[in-house]
């Protein structure tokens, strides 16, 4: 992209209208161009002679001018350089300056030098690259309300899931048998005869009715998800009926409160 910059003339008083080449990321072989309006305060301005074609110094090569009319009916002189020699790391290097005199009254344009950066084509990567033109700047206030509108939604949403959680676990260990069983028994022994009582009450409510060892079969006809754990469930009416008729529990008894949390994996399915 070029830029534009105004140099100065010495005799008379003038100003002219210069478009520079960027200043930076040049390598041997690039080529610049460097633009001059031909006027003087709104006058055209035919200049006597033009920068001869040339090597202007160690780095740039300069090669023949050309007048460029646009269709505005302005006059450009396009002076485009060349670089002919690679330094060994970046380097800064001039466009040289020159004047432009015109042919019929001898005013006299002042171009000053200009500088440009040339690297070497394989870097160190000791330069520092630069845009063309700075990117542009993002709003971030709209980005930023948005992100709080989502985060409250999902909190808020999060929160519900929470409570709703929380709710049906209270309301199944209200509700549910074995779930209410299993909360009577967290501070209990899984053989304490109050854990095999809160685990027959569980059963007595899942089959609406008194169960023992003989209307065992009313329970799984209720309640046929029963079935895996048939065997647990009769060994424990088998002990329970030892623990509270007999001569109380066997050296290999069972803990109610393992049988109970396996009942409510159970119940919890049924729920769903």
């Amino acid at each position: 992209m070029a830029a534009t910059f105004l140099a100065t003339s010495a005799y008379p008083a003038a100003t002219a209208l210069v478009e520079q080449p960027r200043p930076f990321g040049y390598v041997v072989g690039d080529v610049m161009t460097q633009r001059v309006l031909l006027e003087i305060d709104g006058r055209e301005l035919v200049p006597a002679g033009v920068p001869k074609a040339q090597r202007v110094n160690l780095w740039l090569e300069r090669r023949p001018a050309r007048i460029e009319s646009l269709p505005d009916g302005r006059r450009w002189l396009a002076i485009d350089y060349q670089v002919i020699n690679a330094p060994q790391s970046l380097t800064t290097v001039n466009l040289p300056a020159f004047d432009l005199q015109g042919a019929a009254d001898g005013a006299t344009l002042k171009i000053a030098a200009w500088p440009i950066s040339v690297n070497a084509l394989t870097s160190d990567g000791s330069s520092e690259l630069r845009p063309d033109r700075p990117a542009p700047a993002i709003a971030t206030a709209p980005i930023r309300r948005q992100i709080a509108i989502w985060s409250s939604a999902f909190l808020l949403v999060l929160a519900a899931w929470l409570g709703w959680l929380a709710w049906r676990n209270w309301r199944a260990a209200a509700a549910q048998p074995f779930a209410h069983a299993l909360h009577e028994m967290r501070h209990l022994d899984g053989t304490a005869p109050e854990a095999w009582r809160a685990l027959h009450h569980a059963f007595d409510r899942t089959a609406g009715r008194v169960v023992h060892t003989a209307t065992l079969a009313a329970l799984f006809e209720r309640v046929p998800q029963l079935q895996s754990l048939r065997p647990e469930i009769e060994q424990f009416f088998a002990q329970s009926t030892a623990l509270f008729f007999g001569g109380g529990l066997p050296a290999d008894r069972m803990s109610a409160r393992a049988l109970c949390a396996q009942l409510r994996r159970i119940e919890r399915r049924i729920e769903r």
